[in-house]
């Protein structure tokens, strides 16, 4: 067991699960009902549509109590719920470190990001770091960085909607879970498409919302068969799994030298990816001044950190009220402990709730990607750079809708190759490419003053090379049972999450680019950012206009 990092997809003559797993129309009905509900919402929101600032940004009429709750709703996805509570199940301690790093990694975007970057931004992350640098080449890097991230991160998305939705239906055929992330893919792009920020975020509150009591019902309900006796439960984890160690540190990182420089690739990764979020660093700039920005985050550190208490009851609950071959031979493996636990408490009726509403909390968070995504190029590459800033909101706006398309393409294409990783594990690599790409330079653009624009493009092609090449030669893709490519061996990095060998490289090519530049930036440029990011003044005048 401590050697599967995560399962592949196993045939109907492995398991007959997933064809006993509630009733197929049931679920579909209620899944039906919740996108029905959820569109409503998104062309409602479409109304109002009209410029670059509604379309990418909500109109900035958020609240910061409703941002904060859409932020959970942005980050509690698939990786959650699914990708946690099955690393629980099968890893036991181990599996709850994704849930320690996930909630700690929001400190450092509230005391060191969100308020400076609502501060000195206007739609995306490049409008910050190109604030007192080199307009062109900062944009394009930051823009390139946002798509590889977006895109790193929509394949844990996609695969894992894919797998609940085929776990709903019945479908255990690769090919057949390969047009239900196709289709997933397709209902994604209409809900960007049609609805931009404004519908996104609606449809991220509810979602956020359903989801948190959804989990809070299955969590009291677990702790109420075992007498609301925490001891009893981790008790009957292990003694259901027959897994003496699963309560101790190990199971899954504890096996050699590697697997433990892997844990703490995977912390580091962690804890600096969350404030790199090109999806997360958007959403502060829907609402209409810092001080939102800095309670939304409050807000949602709240709703996240009762999220992740719930997915460590949950996760060994799965552990100990359900077999793990039985886990592992459902459609997604272990990212089906959730939906699995869900119809042993409550039966049909319960898994199609459960499964919807994760399920339709995940297509939020595909959508959240997939606008900031098209922000990042509309905005920052064809409005900014090929068409030098001479470009109306309707022109913008159109820009972003194709690019919506284009990324809805590819996310559906890398969803089908990820199928049957675990999504809390990928989603961990796309934290370690921004914190690698993206976190050194918003630092530095931050918080020093002799940073330049040759440190910037050092730090981001640096960071994302350096992570997307240790990433393309590791054992993610080459050479293990739950490889991309098993049967060949390619690997020459030996670890899973490259974030303790390409975040220190970035931060330190940015430090030498910086030092070694002969070109000094705009002193005046450079007090202004200061001012602003600290004390907001002059920021909503140029945010608005």
């Amino acid at each position: 067991m401590s050697s599967t990092l995560s399962t592949g997809l196993l045939t109907s003559s492995d398991s007959t699960l997933s064809t006993e797993v509630g009733n197929p129309w049931a679920n579909i009905g209620i899944f039906l009902g919740f996108v029905a509900v959820t569109l409503f919402f998104v062309i409602r929101a479409s109304k109002n549509n009209k410029t670059a600032a509604d379309f990418y940004a909500g109109g900035r009429a958020f609240s910061g109590g409703q941002n904060g709750t859409a932020i959970a709703g942005d980050y509690l996805s698939a990786a959650s719920f699914l990708g946690i509570v099955g690393a629980i199940a099968i890893y036991g301690y181990d599996g709850f470190l994704y849930s320690i790093g996930f909630l700690v990694a929001w400190l450092i975007a509230l005391l060191l990001v969100a308020e400076l970057m609502r501060n000195t931004g206007k739609f995306t992350m490049a409008d910050v770091l190109s604030f007192r640098l080199r307009q062109q080449p900062v944009r394009i890097a930051a823009a390139i960085s946002t798509l590889c991230v977006c895109l790193f991160y929509l394949l844990a998305q996609m695969a894992g909607a894919g797998a609940l939705v085929s776990l709903l239906v019945g479908v255990d055929s690769r090919a057949g879970q390969s047009l239900v992330i196709a289709l997933v893919g397709a209902l994604m792009i209409v809900y960007v498409f049609i609805g931009g920020m404004k519908g996104t975020t609606w449809v991220q509150i509810i979602k956020a919302t359903l989801l948190i009591l959804g989990s809070g019902v299955m969590t009291v309900w677990v702790m109420a068969l075992f007498g609301f006796n925490f001891s009893g439960l981790l008790g009957g984890a292990v003694e259901n799994t027959g897994e003496a160690n699963l309560l101790e540190p190990g199971l899954q990182y504890g096996a050699d030298l590697f697997t433990r420089l892997d844990f703490i690739s995977l912390g580091v990764a962690l804890v600096l990816g969350t404030a790199a979020l090109p999806h997360v660093l958007i959403r502060f700039y829907t609402v209409p001044t810092a001080k939102d920005a800095r309670k939304s985050v409050v807000v949602a550190i709240g709703l996240i950190g009762a999220f992740y208490l719930f997915t460590l009851v949950l996760g060994f609950g799965a552990a100990a009220l359900l077999d793990q071959d039985q886990i592992l031979a459902a459609p997604g493996g272990q990212n089906s402990a959730a939906p699995l636990l869900a119809y042993e408490l409550g039966g049909t009726l319960l898994l199609g709730i459960i499964a919807a509403v994760a399920f339709a909390t995940n297509l939020a968070v595909v959508a959240g990607l997939t606008i900031t995504a098209s922000a990042s190029f509309a905005h920052d590459v064809y409005g900014q750079v090929i068409k030098k800033g001479q470009i109306d909101s309707k022109g913008e706006v159109r820009a972003g809708r194709v690019t919506v398309i284009v990324v809805g393409a590819l996310a559906i294409v890398g969803g089908i190759g990820a199928q049957g990783q675990n999504v809390a594990f990928l989603v961990a690599l796309a934290f370690a490419v921004a914190a690698s790409a993206n976190l050194p330079t918003i630092i530095y653009s931050l918080f020093w003053k002799g940073f330049t624009t040759r440190g910037a493009l050092w730090s981001i092609y640096g960071g994302l090379g350096s992570a997307i090449v240790l990433i393309s030669f590791s054992p993610v893709v080459w050479g293990s049972d739950t490889s991309f490519f098993p049967e060949t061996d390619l690997a020459f990095y030996p670890l899973t999450n490259p974030g303790i060998v390409s975040i220190p490289l970035a931060f330190l090519l940015g430090f030498i680019g910086s030092k070694t530049s002969k070109i000094a930036e705009d002193p005046v440029k450079q007090a202004e950012m200061e001012i602003r990011s600290l004390t907001g003044v002059g920021a909503e005048k140029a945010v608005d206009h």
